[in-house]
């Protein structure tokens, strides 16, 4: 990985020198413009609306467009008197619990590195922020923008994730809202059996991006001149369901399948047995099939 910016946290009287790289990357599939005959690209020229002339990057400026159409035109000098700090510093200005800061303000994360000097304080920081259960709420300015950041530790390395302001999140402001929705208990029930029965712990390893993959399947038979097959279809998903205790019912019992997975030939199907709560014991059943009954317990009870 290549530093992007380096700085350092001041925490008090504490300065850690740091360098600062993307934790994420897009994996995604990029293309050009090209012409469609000959496959050369496209290229765009800067031209200005006002006299037709293409315009050197030395001759362009920044524009504001106001509510009247007209342009306020700012230079390089209007900015250098800004309050955008310079001083590459992450200044931190505050401790709190995690769960106090609602995720929808967080917008990009970044690792911090130490420096060779920086090495020792940055870890009694890191140790002391991580067994203290909070993370810090710190201020830097990054790509000529102050932010809001929090800094929390990830796998023994600082964590440092930017956050919008708070005038720069939107306001869930739905019809919906307003309306008396009733939720009936029995459906209320029947939805929380649904999650009890898909609770799981999170692997995101399981998960992929089955589109690209697709996508760059496409790409490498056309690559290899062969003909491109056009992956399978899901299954077109219906509209809302009229019956909703029907559809909760179903979703619970498709779950509860989906988690025993498909029985052997020859064996007994695990689903079944899970879903005959209630049943007395078969004969010669195994010690594993014993030890599942109290989750069919929970289950009928939901």
């Amino acid at each position: 990985m290549r530093s992007i910016w380096k700085g350092a946290i001041s925490f008090g009287l504490v300065t850690i020198p740091v360098k600062l790289f993307s934790a994420t990357e897009q994996k995604d599939v990029t293309f050009h413009q090209v012409h469609r005959e000959d496959g050369g690209r496209i290229r765009y020229k800067r031209v200005c609306t006002t006299d037709g002339e293409e315009v050197p990057y030395s001759d362009i400026a920044k524009g504001y467009e106001l509510a009247t159409g007209e342009i306020v035109v700012l230079t390089d000098e209007d900015f250098e008197d800004l309050p955008l700090s310079t001083s590459r510093r992450i200044d931190v200005l505050q401790f709190t619990p995690a769960e106090q800061i609602d995720p929808i303000y967080f917008a990009k994360s970044y690792y911090l590195e130490p420096d060779a000097q920086g090495a020792k304080p940055y870890v009694l920081l890191r140790d002391a922020l991580e067994s203290s259960g909070q993370v810090a709420v710190v201020k830097v300015a990054l790509r000529q923008r102050e932010s809001l950041a929090t800094l929390r530790v990830r796998d023994g390395v600082f964590v440092l994730e930017t956050m919008f302001w708070p005038d720069e999140i939107r306001k869930a402001d739905f019809e919906f809202l307003e309306e008396d929705i009733e939720v009936r208990p029995q459906e209320l029930k029947m939805a929380e059996s649904l999650i009890t029965t898909m609770e799981s712990d999170f692997d995101p390893t399981e998960y992929r991006d089955a589109y690209r993959e697709a996508l760059q399947q496409v790409i490498e038979a056309k690559v290899e001149g062969k003909e491109v097959v056009a992956p399978q279809e899901a299954e077109e998903e219906g509209g809302p369901a009229v019956d909703l205790m029907a559809a909760l019912r179903a979703s619970v019992e498709a779950a509860k399948r989906e988690r025993g997975g498909e029985p052997a030939k020859g064996r007994k199907p695990a689903a079944k047995a899970a879903s005959g709560a209630g049943k007395g014991t078969r004969k010669g059943e195994e010690k594993p099939e014993e030890k599942a009954a109290p989750k069919r317990k929970t289950r009928k009870s939901a």
